[in-house]
């Protein structure tokens, strides 16, 4: 946040009561000069708050006054002669004066133009050795927070660009297949899904590293800076990226243990990738403690990857993981039957596929659950070779 001026810089006048504003009811406004101006407070701002006064002596007698508004602006009337004017902040002690331009003339029909800038050499010349310590102090420290906020201005702006890109990464599929239209061939489709996906991983990866160069230790850039470098197949560069975000969120006073999960679950995935089955597992498991209300999601995932990689041993064992906390959901069974299913023999007398027990219990449970999926006749026909009887409300489709 901005720090406004906390100092109180006053030079002494000569003492005398304050003069009552007049009331502008009792001046014809024919006869009146127009004044106005802005106040600059010694840090560089708008100075929000005080008056700004006309005297004909000095600051000893205020003879008008007027308010200063929430942009440092003040504006008036009075009476043609020439004045001194007057800041003070509310706090001034009566019979002081924090700043004053002197020999302003004000003229009949003139609105005349007098800001008060106590940036000024003049000004400053004026504050003792420790208000001007305190001063330099102050404007870095305001310096500071200025660049801190554009930094996180500037952050929040591409993080919002990186959370559509995401959408995009999601939606490449129906994106592609929509520009292409239906008759469009799968190698067609499939080469401009990747191509859709690896623009938005390289505008991911552009935007998170600028942002970091300015705001380093923010674990969210460095996570999403993993994302992008996991999609476009940097792995290396990925796991540091992740495991940079870990360790600072870890470090962070009150860590968020979302951003700690999603980091985690990204370092599974890239190590899943690249055949590192007992990191992944450990990644993932991580990720699922710090972030119970995802667990399902961020295990599933991990059998998914796997099962895209072709590690069966490894997808089988992660969807039963995955089945703990989702243990209704079918594609879990799917997996993990469709890893089983490599491990099925051929009876040499009945020439059927033997299923190991588990794959033809997990085939039984996906039908199940999910009786007109996606895989149901793939699974049906699966069960039907191996002889076996599908128990669930699975309907072969009509023969055309």
């Amino acid at each position: 946040m901005k720090q406004k001026l906390s100092l109180v810089m006053s030079l002494p006048v000569v003492a005398g009561l304050l003069a009552l504003a007049l009331s502008p009811a009792s001046i014809n406004a024919q006869n009146m000069g127009k004044i106005h101006g802005h106040v600059t407070n010694p840090t560089g701002q708008a100075q929000d708050k005080g008056t700004v006064s006309l005297s004909l002596d000095g600051g000893a007698t205020l003879k008008y006054t007027f308010p200063i508004d929430a942009n440092g602006d003040y504006t008036g009337q009075a009476t043609p002669s020439t004045y001194d004017v007057i800041y003070r902040a509310p706090d001034t002690p009566p019979g002081k004066i924090v700043d004053s331009i002197k020999g302003i003339k004000l003229t009949m029909d003139n609105d005349v133009q007098c800001d008060i800038d106590m940036t000024r050499a003049e000004y400053i010349s004026k504050l003792t050795p420790d208000q001007q310590k305190a001063l330099a102090e102050l404007k870095a420290k305001n310096a500071a927070a200025i660049e801190a906020n554009q930094a996180i201005s500037h952050a929040n702006a591409d993080l919002k660009q990186v959370n559509q890109d995401k959408k995009d990464v999601e939606g490449a599929g129906a994106a592609a297949l929509q520009e292409l239209g239906p008759k469009a061939t799968h190698g067609d489709i499939t080469a401009k899904v990747n191509s859709i996906k690896a623009a938005k991983f390289a505008d991911i990866d552009t935007l998170m590293s600028a942002d970091i160069k300015t705001m380093p230790t923010e674990a969210l850039l460095w996570a999403d800076l993993g994302f992008a470098q996991a999609g476009e197949e940097k792995y290396d560069d990925a796991v540091t990226s992740y495991q940079k975000a870990i360790t600072l969120e870890k470090a962070a006073t009150k860590p968020r243990l979302e951003i700690i999960a999603v980091a985690e679950s990204g370092l599974g995935e890239v190590y899943a990738r690249t055949g590192k089955v007992p990191e992944a597992n450990a990644s993932y498991d991580a990720s699922a403690k710090d972030d119970p209300a995802r667990a399902g999601m961020q295990l599933r995932n991990e059998a998914v990857i796997f099962f895209q990689m072709h590690n069966s041993e490894a997808q089988v064992a992660a969807a039963d993981e995955a089945l703990k906390v989702s243990p209704n959901d079918p594609i879990l069974y799917y997996i993990k039957g469709q890893g089983l299913v490599s491990n099925a023999t051929i009876d040499p007398k009945t020439n059927r596929i033997v299923l190991p027990p588990d794959c033809q219990a997990a085939y039984q449970k996906y039908l199940e659950l999910a009786p007109t999926g996606t895989f149901a006749d793939e699974v049906a026909g699966i069960l039907q070779q191996a002889g076996q009887k599908v128990t669930s409300s699975y309907h072969a489709p009509k023969a055309k």
